[in-house]
């Protein structure tokens, strides 16, 4: 099959402009042309051209790219091997960010401030701030916002220490629920989802059945908190939700 410049454009999610600059580098030059000199790409240009949008979203520069799909030693299973463990290893390093990250949001609550030099050494250039400030922005309007706030205001480090230790307590249990085969939907997991829900409702707000599946859709939809379950099990995440919404259910 042949496909116009404007069908692979609008099918790779770039500019026609930018696939005519590739051509003009020599990174992607399309394996036809019609007698009036129009561009054609075939299946094996889409398939060079997917391996080039894998390698600008791991951050690669075009001349880079062009080497590295041009080197005749490397073979389509090597590239796809290739990206996997580059793709790996940033999901590794953005799980140790969110974690830094809820480490400085907990300080900032303690009001423990961190010296310059620590900031640095954990975040590097990213600013823990921010994510404060996008919950306060997303969120601040909210009466379990304001709750929350005003109960945390008060709580001492000894007190966010027993807060984590209950959090992590409860992670390791219904973790170890999830390694033993036991059904999401089954009473013991519906049991430590009705513990989750009382958890939030002791230390912060006024947590309802409708306000914890929300939580639990939010758990599989966003990705800091699905790192957040997935580094205690794999499959904790979904596990988590089904089991939340399951417990909201039967209440109801």
């Amino acid at each position: 099959m042949a496909y116009a410049v404007g069908e692979v454009a609008k099918a790779a999610g770039v500019t026609v402009r930018t696939l005519h600059h590739y051509d003009e580098i020599g990174l992607l030059s399309p394996s036809g042309r019609t007698p009036a000199g129009y561009r054609r790409y075939d299946d094996a240009d889409l398939e060079r051209l997917q391996l080039v949008r894998y390698y600008r979203e791991l951050g690669f520069p075009l001349e880079e790219i062009t080497a590295i799909l041009d080197d005749p030693a490397a073979d389509p299973k090597a590239h796809l091997r290739r990206q996997h463990e580059l793709l790996t290893g940033r999901i590794g390093k953005l799980q140790e960010m969110v974690v830094a990250i809820e480490l400085a949001l907990e300080a900032r609550r303690m009001d423990i401030r961190l010296t310059p030099q620590e900031r640095f050494e954990v975040f590097g250039d990213a600013d823990p701030e921010a994510y404060a400030e996008e919950a306060e922005r997303r969120w601040g309007d909210g009466e379990a916002y304001r709750e929350s706030s005003r109960r945390t205001a008060g709580y001492s480090k000894d007190d966010w220490l027993r807060n984590k230790a209950e959090n992590e307590e409860w992670g390791r249990r219904i973790g170890a629920l999830l390694d033993s085969g036991a059904p999401a939907d089954g009473p013991e997991a519906m049991a430590l989802a009705e513990e989750h829900r009382q958890l939030i409702s002791r230390w912060f707000y006024d947590c309802t059945y409708e306000i914890h599946t929300g939580l639990a859709d939010m758990y599989v939809a966003d990705e800091r908190f699905t790192a957040h379950f997935e580094n205690i099990r794999p499959g904790l995440a979904a596990y988590v939700a089904e089991a939340i919404h399951a417990n909201a259910i039967t209440r109801a």
